[in-house]
């Protein structure tokens, strides 16, 4: 698992835009070229997002990757 702050902040706001957005994790994974497996391991810890696929996740949802990323920025760093 991926314990940290921000991380687990930016999973959070993952899963919450994706869910915003109306979209089941099958969904957003087909939007992005992925199995439903990779959003699940994202959301709950199991991997990192890499920021290629973060974007991609946020054009997916139609989500602001700046505003997300403003977001992070402000949780501790530990």
């Amino acid at each position: 698992m991926l314990y940290r702050v921000r991380y687990g902040m930016l999973r959070r706001e993952l899963a919450r835009i994706r869910s915003g957005a109306g979209l089941t994790q099958a969904e957003l994974a087909a939007r992005m070229g992925k199995v439903q497996s990779f959003v699940s391991k994202v959301e709950t810890g199991e991997r990192y997002l890499d920021v290629m696929d973060f974007l991609d996740w946020c054009e997916a949802a139609n989500a602001d990757a700046v505003k997300i990323l403003a977001i992070i920025r402000e949780a501790p760093k530990e």
